[in-house]
This record gives structure tokens, sequence and C-alpha cells, in this order.
């Protein structure tokens, strides 16, 4: 069971870390990845005129998908914090422990499958941009998630008594 536990911790960790830095990236590097909501909305490289190009409903967009990608981090950063702190507690109290996190994992899967795949790729046609295409990442990230949102989930059993 302890090993279940820390390795629940350690992957919800992991992309704790990796939505912090997307944040952190977007954050003091805004203009790499507010550049590449620009091109998806406006769809420039797929179908000229026809997309979103007023620059203020393009920072809102941008604005939108680093709070989504900061709630997801600070959901699972406070998931691993209340895990790690009942990790040794019976079965039903680290399973409430858990429901940050699952709540941070769900909400990263809306980022990037509803946002980045579902809006950017379907709506805008990103998947048409063979410049500004993050859909193999989106995918790759939101199946990551998905992933670990099953395997969290996943009820831990009792330490059996010897």
């Amino acid at each position: 069971m302890m090993a279940a536990r820390l390795s629940k911790i350690v992957l919800v960790a992991a992309l704790a870390l990796t939505c912090t830095l997307a944040v952190f990236g977007n954050v003091v590097d805004p203009t790499t990845n507010y550049s590449f909501v620009q091109h998806v909305l406006s769809m420039d490289t797929v179908m000229p005129g026809s997309g979103i190009t007023d620059p203020a409903v393009q920072h809102a967009a941008f604005i939108v998908i680093v709070a989504g990608e900061a709630v997801t981090a600070l959901l699972l950063w406070l998931g691993v914090s209340l895990m790690l702190s009942r990790l040794r507690a019976p079965a039903a109290r680290f399973a409430r422990a858990k429901t940050w996190a699952i709540a941070g994992l769900s909400v990263g899967f809306l980022v990037w499958q509803a946002g980045f795949l579902g809006i950017g790729g379907e709506w805008f046609g990103m998947w048409m941009s063979k410049t500004w295409n993050g859909q193999e990442a989106a995918f790759r990230f939101a199946m990551t998630v998905l992933g670990v949102l099953i395997y969290v989930a996943m009820p831990d059993p009792e330490e059996p008594v010897a």
C-alpha cells in the first residue's frame, strides 16, 4: 500500500511541476506562447481572415489559458501536500486527501483536452497548421493527465494485518 501511495504522490507532483513550469514560462516570457495563441486564434496559417484578430480577445484567451494552468498547478500541489500528510493514514483518510489532486487533474485535462484539442484544434483548425499546431503536445499531456487521474482515483486497499 505504501508504494502505491508514494507512487500516486510522485506522479501528481511530477504533473504539478510541469504545470508550474508552464505557468512560470508564460509569466516570465509571455511573448513566445502569446504568439502561439495569437496565430491559432487568427487562423492566419489555415484560413486567413476567418479567425479572431482582436488583440483584446487574444489577450483574454491567453490569460484564461495561463489561469487554467495555474489553477491546475495549485490544486495538484495542494493534493500532493495533503496526500503526503496522510501517507500513513487509514485508506478512507488518504482517499479524502486525493480529492484536491483529482480536482487538479480534472482541471488540467479540461485545459489541454477542451482548450487546446477541442477549441484550438477543432474550432480554430489548429490541426491544419504546419507552423502553429500544438495538437501532439496537447494530446500527449492530456493523455498523461488522464492516465494519472485514473490511477490516483483508484481505491487504495488497507494495509493487510500481519
